[in-house]
Protein backbone atom coordinates (compact mmCIF):
# COMPACT_ATOMS: atom_id res chain seq x y z
CA UNK A 1 0.00 0.00 0.00
CA UNK A 2 0.97 3.22 -0.40
CA UNK A 3 2.78 5.23 2.23
CA UNK A 4 3.34 8.55 0.63
CA UNK A 5 0.16 11.30 -0.05
CA UNK A 6 1.90 11.93 -3.85
CA UNK A 7 1.51 7.78 -4.58
CA UNK A 8 -1.72 7.93 -3.04
CA UNK A 9 -2.75 10.52 -5.50
CA UNK A 10 -1.35 8.32 -8.20
CA UNK A 11 -3.29 5.61 -7.68
CA UNK A 12 -6.60 7.20 -7.66
CA UNK A 13 -5.51 9.52 -11.19
CA UNK A 14 -4.32 6.20 -12.62
CA UNK A 15 -7.68 4.63 -11.69
CA UNK A 16 -9.77 7.78 -12.91
CA UNK A 17 -7.62 7.63 -16.04
CA UNK A 18 -7.87 3.58 -16.92
CA UNK A 19 -11.67 4.12 -16.51
CA UNK A 20 -11.99 6.67 -18.70
CA UNK A 21 -9.44 4.92 -21.64
CA UNK A 22 -11.52 2.34 -21.01
CA UNK A 23 -14.41 3.90 -22.00
CA UNK A 24 -12.57 5.43 -25.03
CA UNK A 25 -11.17 1.86 -26.42
CA UNK A 26 -14.95 0.53 -26.41
CA UNK A 27 -16.05 3.76 -28.17
CA UNK A 28 -13.22 2.89 -30.97
CA UNK A 29 -13.80 -0.65 -30.98
CA UNK A 30 -17.78 0.22 -31.92
CA UNK A 31 -17.02 2.99 -34.14
CA UNK A 32 -14.80 0.34 -36.44
CA UNK A 33 -17.26 -2.15 -36.06
CA UNK A 34 -19.96 -0.11 -37.59
CA UNK A 35 -17.71 0.75 -40.42
CA UNK A 36 -16.78 -2.67 -41.21
CA UNK A 37 -20.36 -4.34 -40.71
CA UNK A 38 -21.65 -2.23 -43.32
CA UNK A 39 -18.67 -2.73 -45.98
CA UNK A 40 -19.85 -6.58 -45.34
CA UNK A 41 -23.78 -5.52 -45.85
CA UNK A 42 -22.53 -3.73 -49.29
CA UNK A 43 -24.02 -0.52 -48.35
CA UNK A 44 -21.91 2.04 -49.36
CA UNK A 45 -24.49 5.03 -48.19
CA UNK A 46 -24.40 3.85 -44.41
CA UNK A 47 -20.70 2.75 -45.02
CA UNK A 48 -19.74 6.36 -46.01
CA UNK A 49 -21.95 7.52 -43.33
CA UNK A 50 -19.87 5.86 -40.41
CA UNK A 51 -16.80 6.65 -41.77
CA UNK A 52 -17.73 10.01 -41.81
CA UNK A 53 -18.79 10.07 -37.71
CA UNK A 54 -15.62 7.52 -37.67
CA UNK A 55 -13.27 9.44 -39.15
CA UNK A 56 -14.07 12.36 -36.38
CA UNK A 57 -13.86 10.76 -33.83
CA UNK A 58 -10.63 8.73 -34.21
CA UNK A 59 -9.21 12.49 -34.63
CA UNK A 60 -10.81 13.35 -31.59
CA UNK A 61 -9.53 10.48 -29.68
CA UNK A 62 -5.83 12.19 -31.02
CA UNK A 63 -6.27 15.06 -29.39
CA UNK A 64 -7.28 13.93 -26.24
CA UNK A 65 -4.41 11.72 -25.93
CA UNK A 66 -5.90 8.28 -26.38
CA UNK A 67 -4.48 7.76 -29.64
CA UNK A 68 -1.24 8.04 -31.53
CA UNK A 69 -1.57 10.71 -34.42
CA UNK A 70 -0.06 7.75 -36.94
CA UNK A 71 -2.41 4.87 -35.09
CA UNK A 72 -5.24 7.00 -36.11
CA UNK A 73 -4.20 7.99 -39.73
CA UNK A 74 -3.71 3.91 -40.06
CA UNK A 75 -6.86 2.97 -39.12
CA UNK A 76 -8.69 5.70 -40.99
CA UNK A 77 -6.28 4.80 -44.13
CA UNK A 78 -7.69 1.28 -43.67
CA UNK A 79 -11.46 2.29 -43.23
CA UNK A 80 -11.47 4.44 -46.15
CA UNK A 81 -9.59 1.40 -48.12
CA UNK A 82 -12.44 -0.68 -46.90
CA UNK A 83 -15.17 1.63 -48.29
CA UNK A 84 -14.04 2.75 -51.13
CA UNK A 85 -13.52 -0.76 -51.86
CA UNK A 86 -17.39 -1.33 -52.55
Amino acid sequence: MANHKSSIKRIRQTIVRTERNRFYRTRLKNIVKGVNSAVEAGNKEEAAAALKVANKQIHKFVSKGILKKETAARKVSRLHKSVNAI
